[in-house]
């Protein structure tokens, strides 16, 4: 089956690294101390520090070319707002709404250098995001569980180092296991405006039954977008799915497949995890979906008429329902998650 497996996957698999070299200097001191390779940055936030790139978006989730309700839309309420001053350097960070699974974080200063948003999960899991929207509050998701965050904010200085501008230790204590994965993030990014969740709306109308909407969006999806080639041989770190561009284009990487079903499912108040992670060997992203007749399928799913298995969207819509690639993509001990948004 490896053998078999290696040669399925074996066309078109690409992924991107980013350098991920990692590093404290003490401008201070004229120091340099070395940290493991993507060890996060503890403890090292004061004004005298600079920090560099710890943990960088580390691969774009390609996975090759395969051969084969109640909206909750995130909001900075201003309730619970850290930084916003001079001393946080532009730095505002609203967690006002932690319990839903989501942190607001905006920088307001007048730098126009690259930031980065760099999470610690209470398990010790680091998340690192690019900070796009200038004068804006973006969202971020807290996908680690109840306890213990660090939120520090970072702005670059030369190459890969960063200069650490606001960090904020938080508690969390969510609503339910499932807050996280009902609201838009950065990666799940939907409005009630959004095509995406028009076309949800279309496609669930008249449904109560959750499966039967996990099955109409699924099914949509892959027999509407194509795997994106050339995109997957183009993309770069720091690539955001567009989930309107991939309704319009019809076309798509992994990444785009994952976000869409996410973004779609969630609009109809059904939790959906965007995982990224391991599929043997190459980076990828799928999606987990959880409903009260299933229970969470840790996995993505699909429908055959019968009964529900481990799915993969884009390896379903690029294989043409090939049984050899089913086979596989419907054992969930082939995929291995690492990250979810």
């Amino acid at each position: 089956m490896k053998n078999n497996l290696k040669k399925l996957l074996a066309a078109g698999m690409t992924a991107v690294f980013l350098l991920t070299g990692c590093g404290v200097q003490n401008t201070a001191e004229k120091q340099q101390t070395e940290l493991a390779e993507n060890e996060f940055p503890e403890g090292i936030y004061g004004d005298n520090y600079v920090v560099e790139e710890a943990l960088a978006e580390d691969m774009v989730p390609l996975a090759g070319t395969p051969q084969y309700g109640t909206m909750k839309l995130p909001e900075a309420s201003g309730t619970i707002v850290y930084g916003g001053n001079s001393k946080s350097k532009g730095v505002s960070i609203d967690a006002s709404n932690t319990e839903f699974g989501y942190v607001m974080v905006k920088y307001g200063g007048s730098s126009n250098a690259k930031k980065k948003v760099i999470i610690q999960c209470p398990d010790g899991t680091k998340y690192t995001y690019n900070l796009n929207k200038k004068g804006a509050f973006e969202s971020f998701v807290l996908s680690g569980g109840d306890g213990k965050y660090t939120i520090g904010v970072f702005e670059n200085i030369e190459g890969t180092k960063y200069s650490t501008l606001f960090s904020q230790a938080i508690n969390v204590k969510l609503a339910n296991q499932f807050t996280p994965f009902l609201s838009s993030n950065q990666y799940v990014n939907f409005t009630a405006d959004s095509n995406a969740v028009k076309k949800a709306n279309e496609l669930s109308a008249g449904m109560t039954d959750e499966l039967a909407i996990v099955q109409a969006v699924y099914h949509y999806v892959v027999n509407n977008v194509t795997y994106d080639k050339q995109e997957a041989q183009a993309v770069q770190s720091g690539y955001l799915p567009d989930v309107d561009e991939v309704l319009v284009t019809k076309k798509g990487i992994c990444f785009d497949y994952a976000a869409l079903m996410a973004a779609m499912l969630r609009s109809q108040n059904i939790p959906t995890k965007l995982v990224v992670g391991y599929t043997g060997s190459a980076y990828h992203a799928w999606i987990s979906t959880y409903t009260e007749k299933s229970g969470w399928v840790e996995g993505v799913i699909f429908f055959d008429g019968v009964s529900w298995k481990l799915m993969d969207p884009t390896f379903a819509s690029s294989s043409n329902s090939s049984d050899a690639i089913m086979k596989y993509i419907g054992d969930g001990k082939n995929y291995t998650a690492k990250y979810l948004y």
